[in-house]
């Protein structure tokens, strides 16, 4: 059978080559979720068998879903091929066929048993602990010492860990070099993949007092702090005015207990609702996802154990009620809906656990050093309340200038960023507006504007005391809306004039780093007949059955 391959996968195969011909080292190949790893890694091992007729091959990985996907994954591009799995959970043992998909459980102990291979390729290699004595530690040892020159190339959608950084960094790596990579906006720009959007939430967690182990927090603290019936019924309020037209719904939970727990209120709610554990039994655990991929299932939610390995290609919403300090269980967690399906335009991700706020949008994550997996954490303005990025020292949206002493603040607010930052501009629907004076020592006062657009709230400032391009936004936002002139020339007469101001209608608001920048407004068409602004100090709420 002929498989067309893509040209990135076309690309990461001759980058493979290419590095084992110049360097010879051992390679890592970074493929967002969904852009078919299974592909690149059986026309890589085609190709390594045509080229070389003697070479055995190992592949590698911790799910019997992925080892049966890349055994037949192979068999479509090659259906002769001298291959085999082993794997308990698939009842299969060989362990002399030239080719052989292998699952870490069992093969770890069982070195000797394969005898010796040229090449290891181990599938979501961001699974492989950094220390040696773990399962893959032992297992590559042991390879090692049966074949020294043995090579070792790894696939992932996330090439870094938790407490380690990078797996192509440090001097206990076991990679040497990230030869292509592929990320979730190159997919979505070239149409392979799909797009995610997210929504601001206003429930999230208080993980107060919850502690961390390895980095990560502990289980059952962070369940604890997470599973409580009032925080569970507002999260799925949410779900549900958010995602009622959506067709597949993955929630990730907190624990066992947590997971169980949302499935009972979102089938108090009517919808169809099946929970998936590692202690779900094996057939139910089959019929459960079987019934979910063919739309029989509206919802499942699991608890760790659908975040790798799980194919559903109609997942078009996702909710995230597990915080987590890995930046690659939070990539792949939102990875879950990036494929494509017929009919679905993107998956909305519901950031409960505010997981963008902590590791940044899923497309620009960059995961820091050996001592931890995800960016730095970031800061609250004190003037203004933005959140932004700890290191930055003038906050970018009313100008205040942190002391070189000043701590950061930690925020569990939930997220109001968007899931992904190459997303493009997108017009919000305005259903409130307040001006308020704000003041800063040593600098001219100035007005401050929030937004409140349906759940989420986005501030501006305005500025007609503080002269050039401040003071000419100022009254090009106060013509736009139909102030009269002369325009007002302070702050105070601003608030005394808003009288003067037609409604803002819409905003039209960008991803910036980790915030959300005002990048352009409307104001409400003049020949509607809509009065100006009713006088008021400080706002006026044009729906009074939103509430806050």
């Amino acid at each position: 059978m002929t498989l067309q391959l893509r040209p990135y996968q076309s690309a990461a195969i001759a980058a493979t080559y290419d590095y084992w011909a110049s360097e010879g080292g051992n390679p890592l190949i970074d493929l967002a979720t969904g852009t078919g790893k299974s592909l690149v890694m059986a026309e890589l091992t085609r190709g390594l068998v045509a080229d070389y007729p003697d070479m055995r091959i190992l592949i590698v990985t911790h799910v019997k879903e992925l080892i049966e996907q890349n055994y037949l994954e192979l068999l479509k591009l090659w259906a002769f091929a001298p291959a085999g799995i082993y794997s308990a959970g698939l009842s299969r043992r060989d362990t002399r066929r030239q080719i052989i998909f292998a699952g870490i459980q069992s093969a770890f102990s069982k070195a000797l048993a394969f005898g010796p291979v040229d090449l290891m390729m181990i599938d979501e290699a961001h699974l492989i602990p950094a220390k040696a004595s773990t399962m893959y530690g032992r297992f590559i040892a042991e390879m090692r010492a049966q074949n020294p020159d043995m090579k070792v190339l790894g696939l992932t959608a996330t090439p870094y860990r938790l407490n380690s950084g990078r797996l192509d960094e440090g001097e206990d790596r076991l990679f040497d070099k990230t030869v292509y990579t592929y990320g979730i906006a190159d997919g979505v720009r070239e149409g392979f993949l799909s797009p995610l959007v997210s929504k601001a939430t206003t429930t999230g967690f208080d993980l107060t007092g919850v502690a961390k182990s390895g980095g990560e927090y502990v289980p059952g603290q962070l369940q604890a702090a997470c599973d409580k019936a009032e925080t569970t019924r507002r999260a799925i309020d949410e779900l549900i005015a958010y995602g009622r037209d959506r067709r597949s719904w993955l929630a990730f939970c907190s624990g066992v207990a947590h997971a169980e727990h949302v499935r009972d209120e979102i089938r108090s709610r009517g919808f169809s609702c099946e929970v998936v554990t590692g202690d779900t039994p094996k057939d139910e655990r089959a019929r459960i996802l079987s019934d979910f991929k063919a739309g029989k299932i509206r919802a499942i939610t699991n608890n760790s154990v659908l975040t790798t390995g799980f194919n559903a290609p109609g997942v078009d919403l996702i909710a995230a009620l597990r915080p987590t300090e890995s930046t690659s269980l939070y990539v792949q967690i939102a990875g879950r809906g990036t494929r494509l399906a017929p009919g679905k335009a993107n998956c909305l991700f519901l950031d409960f656990a505010g997981l963008i706020k902590r590791h940044g949008p899923v497309d620009c994550v960059q995961p820091s050093g050996p001592k931890g997996g995800g960016v730095a954490p970031v800061k609250e303005c004190p003037e203004c309340h933005s959140l932004i990025h700890a290191s930055i020292m003038v906050c970018p949206d009313c100008g205040n200038v942190f002391a070189p002493s000043e701590k950061t603040k930690l925020t569990v607010a939930a997220s109001n960023l968007a899931i992904m930052g190459s997303a493009s501009p997108e017009w919000l629907r305005v259903t409130e507006r307040i001006f308020s004076l704000h003041e800063k020592a040593d600098k001219p006062p100035s007005v401050a504007v929030t937004y409140r657009c349906g759940m989420v709230r986005h501030k501006a400032w305005l500025c007609p005391e503080h002269g050039g391009t401040s003071a000419g936004k100022a009254r090009r936002y106060w013509a736009q809306h139909g102030g009269s002139v002369p325009f007002p020339a302070t702050a105070d007469d601003w608030l005394d004039r808003i009288g003067e101001l037609r409604r803002t209608a819409e905003i039209c608001v960008k991803p910036d780093g980790k915030y959300v920048a005002i990048v352009d407004v409307r104001a409400v068409d003049a020949s509607a007949g809509e009065a100006a602004e009713p006088p008021a100090v400080a706002g006026v709420a044009y729906d009074d059955d939103i509430p806050f």
